[in-house]
């Protein structure tokens, strides 16, 4: 089964597999956004977190490579009244638009293996204005020993250096690691290794 598939199977179950609140680091940096903004919320899954920025009053693109994901999106954006922009792409292959947003959001997006990474790093970057910022979690490496979510291969989970490394050259970025008790759906559940992100281009 490939990639795809095993999360079109995923998300054509009934429910939102994380749940349709958005991610609570990202809902915790509320007060860093303005009205206005135009954000990009990459492999977005349901929608949880695009709606939520579109809720916020910004002007949002949700990308993902499911449809059933999108679909999901769509319906939650609808049922809370917000306009959301989706659009269909594999990340690896799409067009990247480049400084075309105020935001760039990554939540758990940790599709790629190295050296995708450090591309996939790179176009976050270039997605972003000048003075745009880059709001991520994700898990670390740790969470191989909770495993309550995220890829199973060490070679997808981040560390403080590969941010660094990837990030290095933003105006301003601030990294923390924590593990902390996540409760996303049924696929995010438990205590889990962490790492935020918050970017200055």
């Amino acid at each position: 089964m490939s990639e795809l598939e095993r999360w079109e199977t995923r998300f054509r179950t009934p429910g939102y597999v994380f749940g349709e609140e958005p991610n609570a680091f990202l809902k915790s940096k509320a007060h860093l956004l303005r009205r206005g903004q135009s954000a990009l919320s990459v492999a977005d899954g349901e929608g949880r977190n695009g709606v939520w920025l579109a809720a916020q009053g910004l002007d949002v693109l949700a990308v993902d490579f499911s449809e059933s994901a999108l679909a999901k999106a769509r319906a939650l954006a609808n049922r809370r009244g917000v306009g959301l922009r989706t659009e269909l792409v594999d990340i690896f292959t799409w067009d990247w638009p480049q400084a075309a947003f105020d935001l760039v959001v990554a939540i758990f997006t940790q599709v790629a293996f190295p050296p995708q990474q450090a591309e996939f790093f790179l176009n976050l970057k270039r997605a972003l204005r000048p003075g745009g910022l880059l709001l991520m979690q994700a898990y670390r490496t740790e969470q191989l020993n909770y495993r309550t979510g995220g890829p199973p291969e060490a070679e997808r989970l981040y560390t403080r250096a590969l941010i660094e490394q990837g990030f290095g050259d933003f105006a301003d970025l601030e990294i923390r690691e924590h593990d902390s008790l996540i409760n996303e759906g049924t696929a995010h559940v438990g205590m889990s290794a962490l790492i935020d992100v918050v970017g200055r281009k």
